[in-house]
């Protein structure tokens, strides 16, 4: 089975932005890691003492087949990343229900591009920006493909 996981990065709020995306999605994180846990290498610069509490993965399973992840960006591994202006997550549901109910806890503080309607590929879809910059999309098929 293939499946797409969705790996996200953050100027350090990545800790609040998936407590915050728990908090809608449900689940507990499979995996939590801060960069003062890292061991020394050669092959990577020391982490800053600033840096040492900020996330360096966080996993999130979302389904058996979906995990979410991310992390925190230091200028010390490259350019800092600007969220949410290069991609969108994509959502799909069992129901109308199950679309509105993340659709609303996602948009919340944020900016809805598109509310939650039918659209003519026989679809229930909304598109929305979370408060912290992430571009979503949020569908239930209604008619089948």
């Amino acid at each position: 089975m293939t499946t797409l996981n969705v790996y996200l990065n953050f100027n350090g709020n990545c800790e609040e932005a998936f407590e915050f995306y728990k908090s809608v999605l449900g689940g507990e994180f499979a995996h939590v890691a801060r960069f003062g846990e890292m061991p020394p290498s050669d092959n990577c610069p020391p982490v800053a003492e600033k840096d040492k509490n900020l996330i360096m993965h966080v996993s999130l399973p979302i389904s058996k087949e979906t995990v979410l992840m991310g992390s925190d960006s230091s200028e010390a591994f490259g350019p800092l990343p600007t969220p949410g202006n290069n991609f969108s997550l994509s959502i799909d549901t069992d129901s109308t229900e199950e679309a509105d109910r993340i659709f609303a806890g996602l948009s919340a503080g944020g900016n809805v591009i598109m509310p939650m309607d039918k659209t003519f590929w026989g679809s229930y879809f909304g598109m929305l920006t979370d408060k912290f910059g992430i571009q979503w999309m949020v569908s239930f098929q209604l008619e089948p493909h």
